[in-house]
């Protein structure tokens, strides 16, 4: 369960049987979730540091693409690669995330003429005149022809209170957790992935067919880069930039 925060935003957690002391409920044993042994294997120190070290430069060839090839992927792999985002840590374990895969090609039509409208809007309306500054040296416009050219999107939703679903805490926050294991996994099986965030995102669910309590989180094209993609040469920070120790 994700931590609480120390200051402000402090979010009601749900009843559970037992008597209030302090403030916090008292669970009795028999209401205790079952235990398992944890899975794991502690590795020689010199593995560790060679397992991370790889694992790091991998992670480092990871890029956001927009040029899609449209070869079909192989099956099982996207949805392997959920399966570990599923695992992501959730706020009282209640998983608020719908991972929706779009193959057909006429929904995706569908996907990529809607959240054109949306973007053209974005782009000649309501962005901010510092928002597209901040943007501009990346060549992106409204234009989205990789919500149809790539083989699968995945529209990833957060999960909200509704007539069979529970009440989530830090919804963001987990669902967030869950997109970061998703793009790793597909990273990791071979493949190139963008996350998309159209504005507004309320489209998604019609076009994915989702309740109201189900609210877009990111869309994400998935597939193979085009043998002549390119990326922006964009420099990531150091280490000593990013990270502090005491």
């Amino acid at each position: 369960m994700l931590e609480e925060p120390d200051v402000g935003g402090r979010q009601t957690l749900p009843a559970q049987t037992g008597t209030l002391r302090q403030g916090r409920p008292q669970v009795n044993d028999t209401d205790l979730i079952p235990r398992v042994p944890v899975q794991h294997h502690r590795r020689p120190p010199a593995e560790m540091v060679r397992e991370a070290e790889a694992f790091a430069q991998r992670m480092a060839q990871r890029r956001s693409v927009r040029d899609f090839a449209g070869d079909p992927l192989p099956d099982g792999v996207v949805e392997a690669a959920i399966r570990a985002a599923s695992t992501a840590p959730s706020g009282a374990n209640v998983q608020p995330w719908r991972f929706v895969v779009l193959t057909d090609p006429a929904r995706k039509r569908r996907l990529r003429e809607a959240a054109e409208a949306e973007e053209r809007a974005f782009y000649d309306r309501r962005a901010s005149a510092e928002w597209l500054g901040a943007i501009a040296a990346l060549g992106t416009d409204w234009r989205k022809p990789f919500l149809e050219t790539a083989p699968a999107v995945i529209v990833v939703f957060e999960v909200h209170q509704g007539p069979h679903s529970p009440k989530p805490y830090y919804v963001k926050e987990s669902v967030g957790i869950a997109v970061g294991l998703l793009i790793t996994a597909l990273h990791h099986a071979g493949l190139v992935t963008l996350t998309h965030t159209p504005s507004p995102m309320r489209f998604l669910n019609e076009v994915c067919e989702r309740p109201p309590e189900e609210r877009p989180y990111v869309v994400m094209p998935v597939g193979y880069p085009t043998s002549d993609a390119h990326v922006p040469d964009l420099p990531r920070k150091p280490l000593d930039e990013i990270m502090i120790r005491w």
